[in-house]
């Protein structure tokens, strides 16, 4: 325990030091200096904080099922995958060059000698495709393939992430509410919010989601204030349409897909990762209000029944969401299926599109097409990636990440910062142990299904560059080593200056 606590001590001297030192260089630097520092300053303090620990890694998936990222998702003793051991890597290098004279962009032809040998790895699959670009140009410096699509996997979420916080923006907040019903009841009106919770509020909690005992709270005080102490409930699922179910359901890794559940209908303490799931998530969550109610005080009669909620119909209470910006930095650093396939929704019923998954499907791309983006090919059957016809490019992939960096774009920032960081976060915290160049520089969505592996995401050169990567390979056969040739290659980009 002394020792982690010293390292710990350290680390945190270390972070102030790295603080201290970005801020002073921040207001030397130029505009398009400055848009480099925003997206590295958080990689360095997280790399040297990687001398705390790191996190067990697992296998790969199987049979569409995550059996790879079980262990980094969802770490034990609800770290939220950041489980630190002793003897984990040594802290990463500084990811920023001294700033002065801006630093020119690698080479084409010195990233094409770095990065095809490794490309030509045979532990890849049959389809491999590649790009890498320089953030502040939108030049490509490397490209193998980046216009080819293919089966994204959890990389997809990127896509999903830029749709809703374009169709949304960064502070929508989604809401749950209780509402009079016709009958004279009371209607509970799910809103689309998976991370709304039953559970009681973590102590040290800086973002809490929306709580159903809040919810509860004001409404049997709302009751109260009536002089009732008796009513009927209803629960509402109507924001939604079309089938519940995902094509690979049932399934751990994702529930159905309802507007109206809590703590995305997990029947464990789990809050990431694959869990055993409820098969009606919204009615269970109603009957949890049903008791939250009768706890305080409000005699439910009858167990709650499904209904729609009448029009205009007048609100007792409400709960609101993280904002979007969060809810998506929470999917990404943890490929939560269960948010991802909320979001496509969201940008479903904003753009007014029915809120299934075809009609997600439509609106995804109707959103990206409006941002300029390369589609062409590109299938969204969901929002998760867990549906083998997705289809995008690598192309795509580096494109949604020019634009997230941009400072053209603040509304998308979340679509960066919430990239797991390697070796220290997420779905990457069990990957780069051994790649003292990646952990703590690489920033990356990863995507795995038997047979997928891609990566897509941010690293800085040892110059201090922004660079942006898209890798993708389908058809493998051992995914371990399918993953590790694309964490070297991500390696390689962030310890080249290839000039």
């Amino acid at each position: 325990m002394s020792v982690t606590r010293s390292a710990a001590g350290s680390a945190r001297t270390a972070y102030r030091s790295a603080t201290d030192s970005a801020r002073t260089a921040w207001w030397a630097a130029s505009k398009q200096q400055r848009q480099t520092v925003r997206l590295t300053a958080s990689s360095t303090a997280l790399g040297l904080l990687v001398a705390a620990g790191a996190v067990v890694a697992a296998g790969p998936w199987d049979s569409g099922q995550r059996t790879a990222e079980r262990a980094r998702a969802a770490a034990p003793g609800g770290t939220r995958g950041e489980h630190h051991v002793p003897d984990g890597p040594a802290a990463a290098p500084p990811v920023l060059a001294a700033l002065g004279t801006p630093a020119p962009p690698p080479g084409t032809e010195g990233m094409a000698k770095t990065l095809a040998p490794l490309l030509r790895d045979p532990a890849l699959g049959s389809l491999r495709t590649a790009s890498v670009v320089d953030s502040a140009t939108g030049r490509e410096l490397f490209g193998a393939g980046s216009g080819r699509n293919a089966t994204p996997a959890s990389t997809v979420k990127l896509a999903i992430a830029t749709a809703a916080l374009s169709a949304l923006g960064p502070d929508h907040r989604i809401d749950t509410t209780v509402v009079e019903g016709a009958d004279g009841g009371l209607v509970l009106v799910g809103g689309g919010d998976p991370t709304l919770t039953a559970r009681a509020p973590e102590q040290d909690a800086q973002d809490r989601p929306a709580s159903l005992r809040t919810l509860a709270d004001d409404t049997a005080r709302a009751l109260k204030k009536r002089g009732t102490a008796k009513i009927r409930l209803g629960y509402d699922t109507s924001a939604y349409t079309g089938p519940a179910l995902h094509p690979i359901s049932p399934n751990e890794n994702i529930a159905p897909v309802t507007p109206l559940m809590t703590d995305e209908g997990r029947l464990d303490t789990s809050r990431s990762g694959p869990a055993p799931r409820a098969t009606d998530p919204a009615a269970a969550a109603a009957r949890t209000f049903a008791k939250l109610l009768s706890d305080r005080g409000v005699t439910v009669e009858d167990p709650p029944t499904s209904t729609t909620a009448p029009a205009e119909a007048r609100r007792l209470a409400t709960t609101r969401s993280l904002p979007l910006s969060g809810l998506v930095e929470r999917m990404l650093t943890h490929s939560d299926n269960d948010i991802a396939e909320a979001l496509a929704r969201q940008t479903a019923l904003a753009t007014g599109e029915p809120a299934s998954f075809e009609g997600a499907g439509r609106a995804v791309h109707k959103t990206l097409a409006n941002l300029k983006l390369p589609l062409t090919g590109a299938v969204f059957e969901d929002g998760s990636g867990l549906d083998r016809d997705d289809k995008v490019s690598a192309t795509l992939l580096t494109r949604l990440l020019t634009l997230a960096t941009s400072p053209d774009h603040p509304e998308l920032r979340s679509v960066a910062t919430g990239l797991p960081v390697a070796g220290f976060t997420g779905t990457l915290s069990g990957r780069y142990t051994g790649e003292k160049a990646g952990a703590g520089t690489v920033r990356a969505k990863t995507g795995t299904l038997t047979g997928v592996n891609t990566l897509a995401g941010t690293v800085v050169d040892t110059e201090g560059r922004l660079l942006l990567f898209a890798f993708m390979t389908n058809n493998t056969t051992d995914p371990q080593s399918a993953q590790q040739a694309l964490d070297r290659m991500a390696t390689a980009v962030a310890n080249c200056g290839c000039h």
